[in-house]
């Protein structure tokens, strides 16, 4: 492993916001030798922070991070202390869309002003958080520019996974675009100790459109698997069939498999981008058609099971209904509960079932965050499956593709009703008990229980 020596100019780095993607860059640039300098302004998470705890769940971050708070190389503050003397600033603070669903650039204008009071002449700024075409050199650049002192600027995205962080900032190619040559030839010395290979391109607005294209392009990608799933509902096949049978041994179709689709960074991304090709005068049509599909979804399928179960006779009227998992994805694992489409799914059930009592399960997410949801939390399968009338899997957690579902479906009431978002099981396979009904997302006509 190349590690920095003391002779590196920028061997000291300040990392601006200790989300997911600061905390986790934050431990990898000081496990490589980087003096690390992390700003944080949130009490609770820095508390935590200075005891070596992290604040979500990230395989092994624990440990990095006390043995990197023990050796020095790592120290964390509630704004930039006056004794910091790093040559690099790294933005990574969130960027969440307003209630207009329009990206908030106050976070990001917030930083840069702080920032820009600690600028010395020929420091560097790395902007890392999410943005719009065109904010690192028309938002973020004028605010610098008021220290009065020469610096860099490079907008370098974060590409990594939760659940992989740390070993794909070690591995993954670093995409780097700088305001002119000298920043892109110095961000890329910089990332060249993280990663070994980094990409320069011409500009920070290719950098931008690369981190934007990425994530708008598997939203369009898992989009078209859940079209899939309408589509085969409508014509009363299972999509299940059909994705996992027309690409057996046929390498030219590759269709995702549908579930919800959502997160941090899909639920939002693709509207950022939009929005930014909208001030060029460019709608970017499939983009948004498949944002759309993935944003129905909910409202969609919770109709059509309240159709169901309406239809089935004897079906409780003050129904238990299970959620499992709640976190916004199951592989890798996480507990991260940010744009997770579970929270659009339980608004839609209550809609439809206003008089029923909700649980959650999930394997990651603690009970005081799943109460915090609004639904009761369980402490296993058994006690989510334990009289309830309607039991949905809403991630891809391997605990629920891998559970026992014909012993725990006696637990349930009867009749019954599991609806699985990921078509963990093949109907026909199942032995479940009389009056337990097991659908999977984009196959509800094919389980008989509606009419065509």
């Amino acid at each position: 492993m190349i590690t920095v020596n003391e002779k590196f100019r920028d061997k000291s780095v300040c990392i601006m916001g200790l989300g997911y993607v600061g905390l986790t860059l934050a431990t990898v640039m000081a496990d490589v030798g980087f003096d690390v300098t992390g700003v944080e302004i949130r009490d609770d998470v820095l508390e935590k922070l200075n005891k070596g705890e992290p604040h979500f769940f990230e395989p092994s971050l624990p440990d990095h991070l006390r043995r990197l708070i023990r050796a020095g190389k790592i120290k964390f503050f509630n704004k930039v202390p006056a004794s910091c003397n790093s040559t690099v600033y790294i933005i990574t603070v969130g960027t969440p869309l307003g209630p207009d669903g329009k990206s908030r650039l106050d976070v990001i204008e917030n930083v840069a002003i702080e920032v820009a009071k600690h600028l010395k002449d020929g420091d560097m700024v790395i902007l890392r958080s999410t943005v719009k075409l065109k904010v690192t050199r028309k938002v973020v650049m004028p605010l610098l520019e008021k220290a009065g002192v020469r610096f860099d600027l490079a907008f370098c995205p974060e590409r990594t996974i939760e659940g992989h962080a740390l070993i794909e900032l070690r591995q993954l190619p670093q995409i780097v675009g700088g305001i002119n040559s000298e920043s892109a030839v110095r961000a890329a010395q910089l990332f060249q100790f993280v990663t070994p290979s980094v990409v320069r391109v011409s500009d920070v607005e290719t950098a931008e459109m690369i981190k934007l294209i990425d994530n708008a392009h598997r939203d369009v990608f898992l989009a078209y698997g859940n079209e899939v799933a309408r589509m085969c509902d409508a014509a009363g096949i299972s999509a299940a069939e059909v994705i996992s049978r027309g690409k057996l041994g046929y390498p030219r179709t590759n269709v995702a498999w549908p579930g919800p689709v959502g997160g941090p960074c899909l639920e939002k991304d693709p509207h950022i981008l939009a929005e930014g090709l909208r001030e060029l005068g460019i709608e970017s049509e499939i983009t948004l058609a498949a944002r759309r599909v993935n944003e129905r979804q909910p409202s969609e399928v919770i109709g059509k099971l309240a159709e169901l179960t309406r239809k089935i006779q004897g079906f409780s009227r003050n129904p238990v209904i299970s959620l499992l998992g709640i976190a916004f994805k199951g592989r890798p694992a996480t507990d991260d509960l940010r744009g997770t489409m579970a929270r659009p799914i339980f608004i839609e059930l209550q809609k439809h079932f206003s008089t029923a009592h909700f649980r959650g399960y999930d394997p990651m997410v603690s009970r005081d965050e799943i109460l915090k949801f609004g639904l009761d939390p369980q402490n296993d399968l058994s006690d989510a499956f334990s009289d309830a009338s309607i039991v949905l899997i809403l991630n891809n957690h391997p605990q629920f593709a891998g559970m026992p579902i014909e012993k725990l479906a006696e637990k349930m009431a009867k009749p019954a009703v599991v609806y699985d978002f990921w078509n963990n099981f093949i109907s026909e396979d199942l032995y479940l008990p009389a009056g337990v009904k097991y659908v999977g997302l984009g196959s509800i006509w094919k389980s008989g229980l509606l009419d065509k």
